[in-house]
């Protein structure tokens, strides 16, 4: 790790780390200049790059989460020093793709190896699940349309509202850990709720990844259901989401910039 080095000093560290395969960080003032299925241009100011084992490059601002310039994994990479300026180019040959980042003034070079064999867990909250459901309702039932969530009744705010494949509206309740039998009466207010005003049948359904001993005795004595829902694949669907939004703005930000 070098800490203000010149670019010629911060060029052999790049050069190493990328020979090895390692991982890269070198923050500084850049610029970035894309050119490929789109062109664009980001002006110089004070940004963190970081090429990853697997080939990808993140390009970061000093907020946000997003990187302002990305390039996917499996990269070929080239730099050099010249005039005091470092420059690191990523290519790609499917689809014919460069990034070229140019340090004019560089605060810190790393290169490291980091050994991670770590397994990754999710976890959603109520909310998360929700949100889950609306963005892939067969996490509860095949044919499952929602038509709102937090909605407003006498009783409370009930978590998902929606209708079925045969019409039938369809009352949800929600709960993160193991349903207990308060979670059923809950859930049963509800349902009498949107059924003095529904036209049609209504069905109350408590999703969650477990019930305790006595509840579904207790749901089907008020013709109630019990779903499992995974927390942890509610997770995984509203990652997923991230990653496809976020794949998707930076394609209409390359064709923008055509």
């Amino acid at each position: 790790m070098l800490v203000n080095p010149e670019a010629e000093d911060a060029s052999r560290i790049v050069e190493e780390t990328l020979f090895q395969h390692g991982l890269l960080l070198v923050v500084g003032r850049c610029s970035v200049r894309y050119i490929g299925r789109a062109e664009s241009k980001l002006e110089p100011g004070e940004r963190m790059l970081i090429i990853k084992e697997d080939g990808s490059l993140l390009v970061h601002r000093s907020t946000g989460y997003e990187p302002v310039n990305w390039q996917p994994p499996g990269c070929v990479y080239h730099s050099q020093a010249r005039n005091g300026v470092l420059e690191i180019q990523a290519v790609r040959h499917r689809p014919s793709e460069s990034v070229k980042v140019s340090f004019d003034r560089i605060f810190l070079t790393s290169g490291m190896n980091l050994a991670d064999s770590g397994e990754f867990s999710l976890h959603a909250s109520e909310e998360d699940m929700h949100k889950a459901i609306l963005i892939r309702p067969t996490l509860l039932e095949e044919g499952f349309k929602p038509i709102s969530y937090e909605k407003k009744v006498d009783p409370g705010f009930l978590d998902v509202y929606g209708q079925d494949s045969q019409g039938r509206l369809v009352v949800i309740e929600v709960k993160r850990k193991t349903a207990g039998k308060q979670a059923v009466i809950q859930l049963a207010k509800y349902v009498e709720s949107i059924r003095g005003k529904a036209d049609r049948q209504v069905r109350g359904v408590l999703a969650a990844p477990d019930i305790a001993k006595g509840v579904q005795t207790l749901l089907s004595g008020l013709s109630l259901e019990f779903k499992r829902l995974d927390p942890k694949k509610c997770a995984e669907t509203l990652q997923q989401s991230k990653a496809t939004k976020l794949a998707t703005f930076f394609k209409e930000t390359e064709m923008d910039d055509r």
